[in-house]
C-alpha cells in the first residue's frame, strides 16, 4: 500500500501540493474506504472465532427506508454518532458489531411502480445500492456480511415463518405466556381445558373445532374498525391518515368501516410490555409514552339492559362510584350493538335537539354514522363540538332503574374500551358539554368543594346522591365507594370488576401488493398456516400494482388487492397431509412494520438457511447477562433513531420478541437493552410573495450598515425564512454527497458531531462547516510539511505543559465518547490542538500520535492516513486508545474568584496545595480587593477550597 496519497504533479499550482482540502481529502477517503472493505476491517467474530473472546457490544441504528431521494444531512446523525462509539470500542479492545440494513417495503415504491410500471423490487434495489454508496462515502464502520433488506426473498422467508410461529400459538394466562396452539388443542381433547361453548371435543365438527381453536391464536381474523380509503383501494394505519381525516398520501377522504382483517394479539402481553419498561435502560420519556399508549387502568364493567331487547349495553368505566350519576349512555358510531336498537319511530316527546332533523332514528343513525366515518380518531378526540344523534333507544341504569337515552356520538371510539360509555355529565368534562348540548341532566356524585365555581368536578370528595333501598356510597371516598359498588354489581350479575387497557389489538393487512405474503391458505373453514418446508410464500410478478380503487367518497365499497388479480398463484394445489387439496392463498400483504419486528435478530446470523437465528449467535450478542443486574432481560446494546418510533415500531418489536422468548427461541427477553434518541438536523426554508418555497442554497442575506442582518432575497426579491425539518418540499435539503465534494466526508462528520449534543436538534449552517476543515487543516500542518509531504514531528520528549495539555484532553475524551458527548470530545481535541499551534514548534510523536488516535473516531480517514505517515503500518482502528497518566491531571495551582459583598472583582492564582490562611492573605493583597475594600476591614473572609474567596465588607 502506497504511503503517499498525492504528487506535485497532480496539483494545482495556487495551492501547496500537499495541503489537506477537498480534493486530498477526497483521495484520502477513497484509499482508506477500498482498504477497511479489502481487509475486512470491520467483520465482527462470532462466538468461537478469534477476537469473540473480548468482550461485546452490539450496535445498531433503526434501520432506513431507501427512497429514491437518498440521505440527506440530517439522516446520518445517529449513523455517525454509533459509528464513532463503535470506532471508540474497538480501540479499547471491544468486539463491536454494526450492522445496517433497509426497511424496504412500503407504499412509496408500490405508488412509483402504479405510476411507472416499473417493478418495485427494481426501484427499491436501486435505491439501496444508492444508500449503499451514500453509506460507504461516510466512512462508516458497518459490517457489510450482516446488511439484510426486508425485501430479500431470503429475509422475509424468515418474516412469514415468525407470523406462522405466532399464528400457532396462544396466549396461556394461567402461565402468564405463549404456548404452541397444538397444546391447547390437546387439552380440548383431553377435557383438561373445556370448549368455548361446553360441549365435549369429540362432538364437535371439524369446522367447530376449527372455530375455537382459531378464537385463541394470537394472529386471527377479525372484524375491526378499520381507516377506509376508497381513493386509494386500501386500509391505512392510523399514522397514515391526517387530523383532517384524509390520506396522507393523495388526500383523499379516510372513513371508518369494519372490515376483517388480520390481527395480532398484542393486548395478551399489555401488563408484561408495561411492567419490563423498568427492566429496560431507555428515556423515561419513551416509557412514558408507551405506559400511556398501553393505558392500563382498573374500574368495572357495567350492563346497561335494555327493555324488550335480549342486548344489554356493556360499559367500561374507570370510576363506577359515579353510576348514581349515569344521566345518558352513548355508543361509538361502528358499535354492532347500534342498528339492532334503532326503533322505527322516535319515541313520544323526544327533545328536537337530539333528532339531528331526521324523521326516523334510523335516518339520523345513518346520517350520522356517515357523518363520523369521514372524521379521524384524533380528529374525533379533539374536536371540541359535542355532536351525536338519539339511537331512539333507552337502556336502564342498574343501581337505580333509571330510564336513559342511548346516543350515538363520535367523541366515544370503538378502540377503547367497549366502545360504549356511561355519561357522567357532572363529573367528566366531555359528557357536561355533550349534556350541555343536548338538554341532557346531571346528578353530582362526588361532592365539589365550598369554593366550585360549577361545571363538571373531575376531582376527589366524598360521595353524594349515591344510595337505593339496598346500597348506599354517601359519605365514603372513592377508594372505598369503588370497592363497595363493584362488590354489589357484582351480587346483582350487573357488572365486575376489570381491568381495561387502552392498547388495541394490532390490525395487520395492507391490501397492497408491496409487502410479505401471509403463509396462509383458505379452505372452507378458514385460514390455515403453511408448513415451514412450504415458505417461502414469493410474491408473484403481476401486471397491475395498485389496489382497485373507487370514488373517493365511495364509502361503502369493498378492498380489493392487487394479488386477488393473480389468478393462478391465489389458487394453488398444496398436500398438506392429508392429500392433495385446493386452497386459496391469502391476499392481503403485511404490514411494512412486520420486518422491522425483528431485524436485529437476522443480523446476528444473516446466512443461515435452518433458522432465523443460530442459539450461539443470540445468546453471544444479545443474551442476558447477569453481570449487569439480576433483572437484566438482554437485548441490543445500544440501539440509537428517533422518537417518532417510541411507541408502535418498539412496541410490535417487544411484542415479536415476548412470543420467540415464551416458544424457546431466543434466550432474551426484550430486544433493546438501551435507547438513544438522537435530535434531528433542522434547517431554514424560504418563501417568496406568493408563500412558494425558493431554493434555500440561493438565498442571499442582506447586511445592513451596521453589519447586521437586514433580510434575506432570492433573484432580488424579498423572501420569508421560517425554521423546521429539511425536506425536498421545503426545497431546502443538503446532501451529504454535496458535503463530501465540497469538504470531504471527515470534516462532514466532525461538523455534524460537533454543533450539538447527540440527543439535541440543531440548525444545518452549511457556512460553519469550514469551520471543522479548518481544525482537521491545523492538525495537518502541525504533523506534516503542506511542501513537501514530509511528517515534521520529532522524538524529543513533550514539555510539562504539553504533557498537561495532553492528558487533561485524553481524560476528558474518555470520559465523553462513552456518554456521546461527542460536541465536547470534539472541543477538547480543537484545545489541544489550539495549545499546539500556538506554541509553533515541532510536535514530539508521544503527543501526535494520541492525538491522531483520539481523533481517529470522529475523523477516521485523515487519522489513518496520518497514522501511517507517522510509520504504522496496520489501520489504528484496533489500535489502543490513549490512556491519561494521572500525575499529570494534578493542578500546580488553582485560580480563585475573589467576590466582594457577592460581585467578582478580581482573580488571584496560588499553589494547588496552599492552606487557606495563605489563599486568605493572597485574596486580600490583590490591588482591586484593596481599592475595593478602600482601607475599611472586612467583616468576614470565606474561602470556598478550590472554588472562589468571598469577602465581605
Amino acid at each position: 500500500m502506497s504511503t503517499e496519497t498525492t504528487t506535485a504533479s497532480e496539483q494545482r499550482a495556487d495551492r501547496p501540493a500537499y495541503r489537506y482540502d477537498a480534493e486530498m481529502a477526497a483521495r484520502i477517503e477513497r484509499k482508506w474506504q477500498d482498504f477497511w472493505e479489502t481487509e475486512q476491517t470491520f467483520h465482527a467474530p462470532d462466538p468461537g472465532q478469534p477476537g469473540s473472546e473480548k468482550p461485546k457490544v452490539y450496535l445498531m441504528d433503526m434501520f432506513p427506508y431507501p427512497s429514491g431521494a437518498g440521505l440527506h444531512v440530517g439522516h446520518p446523525l445517529g449513523f455517525i454518532g454509533t459509528d464513532v462509539l463503535g470506532r471508540y470500542l474497538r480501540m479499547n479492545g471491544h468486539n463491536v458489531l454494526h450492522p445496517m440494513g433497509f426497511d424496504a417495503f412500503g407504499l412509496p415504491a408500490e405508488q412509483y411502480a402504479v405510476q411507472t410500471g416499473t417493478h418495485p423490487r427494481t426501484t427499491t434495489e436501486a435505491n439501496i445500492a444508492r444508500y449503499r454508496q451514500q453509506l460507504r462515502q461516510l466512512g462508516l464502520g458497518h459490517d457489510p456480511r450482516r446488511s439484510v433488506s426486508t425485501t430479500d426473498i431470503g429475509f422475509y422467508r424468515w418474516t412469514q415463518w415468525i407470523f406462522r410461529e405466532i399464528f400457532e400459538s396462544w396466549y396461556d394466562t394461567d402461565a402468564d405466556r405463549a404456548r404452541p396452539i397444538s397444546e391447547l388443542r390437546a387439552e380440548f381433547e383431553a377435557g383438561t381445558r373445556p370448549t368455548p361453548d361446553g360441549r365435549p371435543w369429540a362432538e364437535l365438527s371439524e369446522a367447530d373445532r376449527r372455530a375455537a381453536v382459531d378464537g385463541y391464536r394470537l394472529a386471527y381474523i377479525s372484524e375491526a374498525p378499520v381507516n377506509w380509503c376508497p381513493g386509494l383501494g386500501t386500509v391505512l394505519a392510523n399514522e397514515e391518515v391526517t387530523p383532517e381525516g384524509r390520506s396522507e398520501r393523495g388526500n383523499f377522504p379516510v372513513f371508518r368501516r369494519n372490515l376483517k382483517q388480520w390481527m395480532m394479539r398484542i393486548t395478551a402481553y399489555a401488563d408484561r410490555l408495561a411492567d419490563d419498561l423498568d427492566r429496560v435502560d431507555w428515556p423515561e420519556s419513551v416509557k412514558a409514552m408507551q405506559r400511556n399508549w398501553i393505558g392500563r387502568s382498573e374500574g368495572a364493567r357495567v350492563r346497561f339492559a335494555v327493555p324488550g331487547s335480549d342486548a344489554s349495553i356493556e360499559v367500561f368505566t374507570t370510576r363506577p362510584d359515579t353510576l348514581f350519576g349515569a344521566t345518558y349512555t352513548v355508543l361509538a358510531p361502528e358499535h354492532p350493538l347500534v342498528s339492532s336498537l334503532v326503533p322505527q319511530q322516535w319515541p313520544a316527546g323526544t327533545d328536537a335537539r337530539w333528532t339531528g332533523g331526521a324523521a326516523t332514528p334510523a335516518e339520523a343513525v345513518e346520517a350520522y354514522r356517515a357523518e363520523a366515518a369521514r372524521k379521524s380518531e384524533l380528529d374525533r378526540q379533539e374536536n371540541k363540538d359535542k355532536t351525536g344523534v338519539f339511537t331512539g333507544a333507552y337502556a336502564t341504569n342498574p343501581v337505580n332503574g333509571a330510564a336513559v337515552p342511548v346516543f350515538v356520538a363520535d367523541y366515544v371510539l370503538m378502540g377503547y374500551g367497549t366502545g360504549a360509555i356511561m355519561a357522567v355529565p357532572a363529573e367528566d368534562t366531555r359528557d357536561w358539554d355533550f349534556a350541555a348540548a343536548f338538554g341532557l341532566p346531571h346528578v353530582r356524585t362526588v361532592q365539589p368543594p365550598p369554593d366550585w365555581d360549577g361545571g363538571a368536578y373531575t376531582g376527589d370528595g366524598p360521595t353524594i346522591n349515591s344510595a337505593n333501598d339496598e346500597i348506599s356510597l354517601d359519605g365514603l371516598g372513592v377508594d372505598e365507594a369503588k370497592r363497595t359498588i363493584i362488590d354489589w354489581l357484582a351480587a346483582k350479575g350487573a357488572g365486575e370488576g376489570v381491568v381495561q387497557y387502552k392498547l388495541r389489538d394490532w390490525l395487520f393487512s395492507r391490501q397492497r401488493y408491496w409487502g410479505e405474503p401471509f403463509p396462509v391458505v383458505w379452505d372452507e373453514h378458514g385460514p390455515i398456516a403453511l408448513p415451514e418446508d412450504k415458505l417461502p410464500v414469493v410474491l408473484p410478478d403481476v401486471d397491475d400494482y395498485s389496489p382497485k380503487t373507487y370514488a373517493p367518497d365511495d364509502a361503502n365499497s369493498e378492498p380489493e388487492p392487487p394479488l386477488s388479480r393473480a389468478h393462478e398463484w391465489v389458487a394453488v394445489e398444496l398436500d398438506l397431509g392429508d392429500g392433495p387439496k385446493q386452497y386459496r392463498r391469502e391476499t392481503n400483504t403485511m404490514p411494512q412494520w412486520a420486518g422491522s419486528c425483528w431485524y436485529y435478530l437476522r443480523y446476528l446470523d444473516p446466512e443461515n438457511t435452518e433458522r432465523f437465528v443460530s442459539a450461539e449467535a443470540e445468546k453471544y450478542w444479545i443474551g442476558k447477562d447477569a453481570a449487569r443486574s439480576v433483572a437484566d432481560p438482554g437485548g441490543v446494546d445500544l440501539y440509537v433513531g428517533g422518537v417518532e418510533h417510541a411507541v408502535l415500531h418498539l412496541l410490535y418489536s417487544r411484542f415479536w420478541h415476548k412470543v420467540l422468548f415464551d416458544l424457546g427461541h431466543v434466550s432474551s427477553e426484550e430486544p433493546f437493552r438501551k435507547l438513544f434518541n438522537q435530535g434531528y438536523i433542522q434547517a431554514w426554508a424560504y418563501t417568496d410573495a406568493r408563500g412558494t418555497y425558493v431554493p434555500a442554497e440561493e438565498v442571499v442575506e442582506v447586511v445592513g450598515e451596521d453589519g447586521t442582518s437586514a433580510g434575506f432575497t432570492w433573484n432580488g426579491q424579498p423572501v420569508t425564512r421560517e425554521y423546521g425539518k429539511m425536506g425536498k418540499s421545503l426545497k431546502n435539503v443538503v446532501t451529504p454527497d454535496d458535503m463530501c465534494d465540497r469538504y470531504g466526508a471527515d470534516t462532514f462528520r466532525l461538523y455534524e458531531m460537533y454543533t450539538g449534543p447527540m440527543d439535541a436538534s440543531r440548525p444545518w449552517s452549511t457556512r460553519d462547516v469550514v469551520g471543522p476543515q479548518r481544525f482537521l487543516q491545523r492538525v495537518w500542518r502541525n504533523l506534516v510539511d503542506e511542501g513537501t509531504g514530509a511528517v515534521t514531528v520529532v522524538e524529543d520528549a513533550p514539555s510539562e505543559e504539553i504533557l498537561r495539555s495532553l492528558h487533561k484532553a485524553i481524560a476528558g475524551v474518555r470520559e465523553d465518547f462513552p456518554a456521546l458527548h461527542y460536541n465536547t470530545a470534539a472541543a477538547k481535541l480543537i484545545e489541544l490542538n489550539n495549545a499546539l499551534t500556538k506554541r509553533g514548534a515541532p510536535v514530539e510523536r508521544e503527543v501526535a500520535e494520541a492525538l491522531v488516535l483520539m481523533l481517529a473516531p470522529l475523523a477516521p480517514h485523515i487519522a489513518e492516513e496520518l497514522w501511517q505517515k507517522l510509520g504504522h503500518e496496520d489501520t489504528l482502528t484496533y489500535a489502543p486508545f490513549p490512556v491519561a497518566d494521572e500525575r499529570y491531571l494534578v493542578a500546580d495551582t488553582v485560580e480563585y474568584p475573589i467576590q466582594v459583598n457577592g460581585k467578582v472583582r478580581s482573580r488571584v492564582t496560588v499553589a494547588a496545595d496552599a492552606a487557606q490562611e495563605d489563599i486568605r492573605a493572597a485574596a486580600l493583597a490583590d490591588e482591586k480587593v484593596v481599592a475595593a475594600l478602600d482601607g475599611a476591614e472586612p467583616k468576614k473572609v470565606i474561602v470556598v477550597p478550590g472554588r472562589l474567596v468571598n469577602v465581605v465588607r
